[in-house]
């Protein structure tokens, strides 16, 4: 076990060298003429002024945050003031993968819209490796962190100590704060980044496109800098501090009821522990092999499937080769004889079972996503139909979507959970998760080549290059949408079986039998968790929508104040347009976060263990609904609006770019925006990351409510005791009415024979 245990760092180091090689490659490639360098430098830097302005505020919420947790954890035997230190190794690296997602993504940009020039097969080649540094280097930063930090904690807490002992316990304890700082980063950049760019973008769209008529990103809008620079900070530094946290908190989960599982296995109990990690760190190996499958020859034709169906041979090439190797990982280091955690045994084929069920459950549903949200398929089709009849249809038309796209998925979902149970317990729905995110870097990799292309669209429209060049930078960004899309509801289903296995670790560490919902306190956590996510998601719409109408103003007074700007001779104040997305975000991005950093410590310190887990349950449920409903809908929205821009037929008459149907689109879109890239977006990180606090300060609230705990145990014994009772009583009776009964028929028996006689 020794030896195998440094295998996990190994695989992280060999993903970060993969990032850098490829980083590397990605730099050496042509960035263009002087004026695409020109822009592209403004996209960077107010990039950069932005992450600088948020980690500025971030390092102070860090550092209370570090102290408060040191406090607890010197208070709790069960923890350790260390808890601090490592909440801020998670904190420090979510953030470093969000910076290294932007950097490439500022560097690829401006080299995709070069390549763009030659063929299309070598603007993919240059988008996608910029997509596949980002993705490989945050998978590799979550194996080296998590692998690198339990060997230290093992080594400090627990050298030689049996699984089931106190100082693992603790040990895996303090690995929940790593957790804890990696997904309270990933909130923060989500909704910041997702306020930021969907400003930029709602304010550009309404007032370049529908109110002055001009392309999108063109030259003359002052908000097209800042709409360039939101694909950056959204969809590229939140989406990677966002997968960050996810990639860790799966591992997490599954390695804290690892623990709990009695093994007889030859690593001495540890293999439960260990394979998570293990095939996290295997599936960067096979993420590296399947970037190798995604690429188009230079006579493809310029069409979105060529593209899709790269992106789907290297995706599907990962998860098989991952599947495969489970396999045998699995045989290899789990015991022959039974597993038991809470009283359920399993074995290591239902394990297996479990991993082969959350890989086919994350493959469904980004096909069913994909279905949802893709140009020419029936949901996208039925926006633009209704486009025709104005704006109002529209929106009720996407609305429509969002809300069917659930029924699917959920019933995946459920299957998923209840056959992975069904395999292996509680342990199988945590491990099928780690299974379906064992390929996370091939998905940010496929995820994060759509910013980069949208930002390739737009260099080259405001640098007026050839027509043909934003033709190909389009049908990668309308490719960037859908895999956009299937991402986030891949990301929505992971956090759900992540969140219900933190939610059953939860129930073990805080020493609770159960979450009887019977219960009126209970019930009530319950209707107050679910509510959470309504009130999240409206405090980040509105906030998107106060952002966006200083933007609108802005670039209004400059239309009207600037002289020459729609003829090309003025130039616009880009910078402050800038400037307002900037302060939007990282002001209006506080209350969220504080909301969902609060709410269960307040209901678990003020209320108990058992309010807080209905609240979970409640949080959960609403969160996942919420996310799909929201990312579907926004996803369809956006693609409706681009079929237009193809060319769009309603009744045998074809409507294009102005027309219109749409100019009801682009209402559409943009009402679909903050849905897609802001709330939707920030469901899963915001469930799991109110089960891991509520996981982290577990052990306080079991000290804390001790007495009730156990007054709640002890009236249970009572309540099991009376029941034993009464129904000794009842066998009893039974069995005084069986002999009577005898006894009667006995008597009838012998009259009917003296009849006889």
């Amino acid at each position: 076990m020794d030896n195998l245990i440094y295998v996990i760092p190994a695989m992280g180091i060999v993903g970060l060298l993969y990032t850098f090689i490829k980083f590397a490659w990605v730099n050496k490639q042509d960035a263009g003429n002087e004026k695409m360098k020109e822009i592209s430098t403004y996209i960077a830097d107010g990039a950069m002024a932005f992450l600088k302005a948020e980690y500025k505020i971030l390092t102070y919420f860090v550092i209370i945050a570090a102290l408060l947790l040191g406090i607890m954890g010197y208070s709790s035997a069960n923890s350790s003031w260390s808890i601090a230190l490592a909440f801020i190794c998670g904190a420090i690296l979510s953030a470093l993968a969000g910076f290294i997602g932007m950097k490439v993504a500022t560097k690829a940009n401006v080299r995709t819209a070069h390549a763009a020039r030659t063929s299309l097969a070598q603007a993919l080649k240059v988008s996608f490796t910029g997509g596949s540094v980002m993705g490989l280097g945050v998978a590799g930063l979550a194996v080296l962190g998590l692998g690198g930090l339990f060997i230290i904690l093992k080594a400090i807490f627990a050298p030689g100590a049996a699984v089931d002992s106190l100082e693992m316990e603790k040990t895996i304890e303090v690995l929940t704060g790593f957790s804890l700082g990696a997904e309270s980063i990933a909130l923060f950049a989500r909704v910041g980044g997702g306020i930021y760019t969907k400003a930029a973008d709602v304010g550009a769209d309404l007032v370049g496109k529908v109110e002055a008529g001009i392309p999108e990103d063109d030259p003359r809008n002052p908000a097209t800098i800042a709409d360039n620079v939101g694909d950056n900070v959204g969809d590229v530094a939140g989406m990677g501090a966002d997968l960050f946290g996810s990639y860790v908190a799966t591992v997490l989960a599954t390695m804290v009821l690892g623990r709990e599982t009695l093994s007889n296995d030859s690593f001495g109990g540890m293999a439960p522990i260990l394979l998570p990690m293990l095939i996290a760190s295997m599936g960067i190996l096979f993420s590296i092999i399947g970037t190798f499958f995604v690429k188009i020859s230079d006579s493809a034709g310029l069409q979105t499937s060529v593209v899709q169906k790269a992106l789907n041979l290297g995706n599907w090439g990962s998860i098989i080769l991952s599947a495969i190797a489970s396999y045998f990982l699995v045989m290899w280091l789990l015991p022959d004889s039974d597993m038991i955690l809470r009283n359920y045994h399993f074995t290591k084929y239902g394990v297996y079972g479990a991993i082969f069920v959350g890989l086919v459950v994350g493959t469904l549903m980004s096909l069913i996503t994909e279905y949802y949200t893709a140009m020419g398929k029936r949901p996208v089709m039925s926006i633009v139909r209704q486009s025709s009849t104005g704006h109002a249809t529209n929106i009720i038309g996407g609305l429509a979507v969002g809300m069917e796209s659930t029924l699917l998925p959920i019933l995946v979902l459920a299957s998923g959970i209840y056959m992975s149970y069904w395999c292996a317990g509680l342990y199988g729905v945590a491990i099928a998760a780690a299974g379906m995110m064992s390929t996370t870097a091939m998905q940010l990799a496929i995820d994060a080549f759509g910013p980069i292309a949208d930002n390739a669209g737009g260099i080259a429209e405001m640098c007026e290059l050839p027509k043909e060049v934003r033709e190909k930078t389009d049908i990668l960004d309308a490719v960037g949408n859908t895999t956009a899309a299937t991402g986030k509801g891949f990301a929505i289903a992971s956090a759900a079986l992540t969140a219900l296995a933190l939610f059953a670790a939860f129930v073990g560490i805080a020493k609770i039998d159960g979450i009887d919902i019977y219960r009126a306190d209970v019930l009530a956590g319950l209707f107050v968790g679910a509510m959470i996510p309504f009130i999240f998601s409206s405090l980040a719409i509105r906030a998107v929508g106060q952002a966006a109408m200083a933007m609108v103003e802005e670039v209004r007074r400059q239309f009207r104040t600037i002289p020459g700007i729609m003829e090309g001779t003025g130039k616009p104040e880009y910078e402050k347009c800038v400037a307002i997305s900037t302060d939007a975000s990282i002001k209006k991005m506080m209350l969220p976060g504080a909301i969902a950093l609060i709410s269960p410590l307040i209901v678990g310190f003020i209320f108990g263990p058992q309010v807080l887990g209905g609240f979970l349950a409640g949080a959960t449920v609403s969160g996942v609904l919420m996310g799909m409903f929201q990312n579907n809908a926004g996803g369809a929205w956006d693609n409706a609006k681009k079929s237009f821009e193809k060319g769009a037929v309603i009744n045998n008459e074809t409507y294009y770019k102005g027309s219109d149907p749409h100019k009801a689109s682009v209402t559409g879109d943009t009402v679909g925006d903050p849905f897609k890239d802001t709330s939707g977006p920030s469901m899963n990180i915001l469930i799991k990351l109110m089960s891991i606090i509520s996981l982290v300060i577990a052990p306080t609230l079991a000290k804390i409510h001790h007495a009730s705990i156990e007054k709640d145990r002890q009236l249970k014994m009572e309540n099991l005791r009376l029941l034993e009772q009464k129904e000794t009583g009842i066998n009893q009776m039974q069995k005084q009415n069986t002999f009577a009964l005898t006894g009667i028929n006995n008597i009838s028996n012998k009259k009917e024979n003296l009849v006889r006689k």
